[in-house]
């Protein structure tokens, strides 16, 4: 795709301004060296004074600022005289949707790939450094050390959108599995929630783990030498010693917290470094600010998501706490003896990478399967606009990133690959098919099942799962939204995709390029009038 640069006026009359205040100041600097300066016959200053210059040239921007607003906002646009009006619609018709969506992706969506791999690689240098560290100190938890202890296993696992090409506006926020080694004396026994009757939807998707012994150890022996392990990280649920993701969690933030103290002075030079605990709901957060001495081409802020996780197998991990879209309601009312702390969620975020790189490569050349995506979270975040903060809190999580990105993999899945009329040409086609397809599953079908976790996944693409996985109940995203909710977020939905003309005017990037007629050989799209 070829990108076309364009002149920005909101830029260019500033800079203007501005260099004509350096050259009246650099005028006055050089005249007062020169000793040119002379006084008027009434002692009054016979130079003009650079303050006047100042208003005067600001007077004069803000003239030509409002003079082309109330153009485009109150003059009609002249009637044609005989059919060759220059000005009429006819020969400057309304840009399509595909030209609009194009220059707001450019303008409002798009990531410079030069910034987002310096800052990929500057949160891997600094999350390194610090999980190293944490795996040097050990852990001095509730287990001082030893063969019982928890500690890091050394390495870190990027995940989320920015690792799959798809993250849009910033990029000022990363997702990291931090993955756990577990002693040698304990192994685990996971377990889907998928198959309890007595369990809403909702929880389908949760996993609980037990301890168990590994091969070759005795029982008696086991159960009395895994004591330490087991009161520190475990609770009792129906008589077993289920492994606790509240307690690994408060461990795995103090772990962080010892570990920074640690790098903090070897990262002074390079950047600023603070961590944010996520309490029992998020996960901690490391906080990367620039160092003030620090002159480098992308000086941004960064906040990264810390997440444990524990190695199922087949590159799945179990991660605390559980992942959006939650199960709603109350955690501490679950039935069956089952205790929220106990719960964790599954994170299968290799085999997400694999399935959309094997799309890609069966992609013809100028597949714009990623680029629908983006614009698919812009939508949803014009979608927000007037939104209550409560209303705005759950739209996001009923269409989070997540939901989202397994709604563009289910239609691929559908449609096969290559799956045809995924050409920049049609871009605004595939998006109205990808909202149309989220509609259908908020309203008729209610259910949009998990790429690699619904029924049939995507196994054949994404390479094994570990037998636990393979055995589990499909995952339904939406099956924590009541009913209510999913009608109220087809309606605003559609009703967002029906005014995106509208929005993309107001919330787009330059207006003039907007308001610029579309090449000859650009098809016109129609659209439904927006609602009264």
């Amino acid at each position: 795709m070829s990108v076309h640069y364009t002149l920005n006026l909101r830029v260019f009359w500033p800079l203007v301004t501005g260099l004509c205040t350096a050259l009246v100041c650099l005028y006055h600097v050089l005249r007062g060296n020169a000793g040119a300066r002379t006084e008027a016959p009434d002692g009054a200053d016979g130079g003009f004074p650079l303050l006047k210059v100042a208003v005067l040239l600001l007077l004069g921007y803000i003239l030509l600022r409002c003079r082309h607003a109330v153009r485009q906002r109150f003059l009609p646009v002249p009637p044609r005289m005989g059919g060759h009006s220059a000005f009429s619609a006819k020969h400057f018709p309304e840009p399509s949707l595909d030209i609009l969506l194009e220059s707001y992706y450019e303008h409002e969506v798009r990531l410079s790939p030069h910034v987002l791999g310096h800052s990929k690689a500057h949160v891997s240098r600094i999350v390194g450094e610090l999980v190293r560290a944490g795996r040097a100190r050990g852990s001095p938890g509730p287990i001082p050390g030893g063969a019982l202890a928890l500690a890091f296993r050394g390495d870190f696992i990027q995940v989320g959108s920015a690792y799959e090409q798809h993250k849009i506006r910033r990029p000022d926020g990363f997702d990291v599995l931090v993955p756990l080694r577990l002693p040698p004396l304990v192994a685990l026994e996971p377990r889907s929630l998928g198959a309890e009757p007595e369990l809403a939807p909702a929880f389908h998707g949760c996993f609980v783990c037990a301890l168990k012994a590994p091969p070759g150890a005795s029982g008696g022996h086991w159960l009395r030498d895994c004591k330490p392990f087991s009161d520190g990280f475990c609770v009792d649920v129906r008589g077993r010693r289920l492994l606790s993701a509240t307690l690994v969690l408060r461990w795995f933030q103090a772990h962080l917290q010892r570990s920074l103290a640690t790098v903090r002075y070897s990262l002074e030079g390079r950047c600023r470094v603070s961590l944010t605990p996520g309490g029992l709901e998020q996960p901690p957060t490391l906080h990367i600010l620039p160092c003030r001495t620090d002159y480098g081409c992308c000086r941004l802020s960064m906040a990264v998501r810390l997440i444990p996780a524990v190695h199922l197998g087949d590159s799945v991990f179990l991660v605390a706490p559980l992942p959006p879209p939650s199960p709603a309601g109350p955690l501490s009312e679950l039935p069956g003896g089952l205790r929220a702390d106990a719960l964790w969620g599954v994170n299968t975020a290799r085999q997400e990478q694999k399935l959309l790189s094997w799309l890609q490569e069966r992609a013809p050349p100028g597949a714009c399967y990623l680029k629908c995506l983006q614009l698919l979270k812009a939508l949803r975040d014009l979608g927000a606009r007037g939104l209550d903060p409560t209303a705005a809190a759950q739209w996001g999580r009923i269409l989070s990133s997540y939901v989202l990105k397994s709604a563009l993999l289910a239609v691929l899945q559908r449609e096969g690959a290559p799956a045809p009329g995924w050409d920049e040409a049609h871009l605004g086609d595939r998006l109205e098919e990808l909202v149309q397809f989220l509609r259908d599953c908020l309203l008729r079908r209610r259910t949009l099942f998990h790429c690699v976790l619904g029924p049939g996944g995507a196994a054949a693409e994404v390479g094994p799962l570990p037998k636990v996985l393979r055995e589990a109940a499909p995952v339904d995203l939406l099956a924590a939204f009541d009913r209510q909710v999913r009608e109220l977020t087809a309606a605003r939905l559609l009703s967002t995709w029906r005014r995106l003309p509208q929005l993309l005017r107001a919330y787009g990037g330059p207006r003039y390029l907007v308001r610029c007629p579309p090449p000859r050989s650009q098809r016109t799209q129609g659209f439904p009038e927006d609602e009264p």
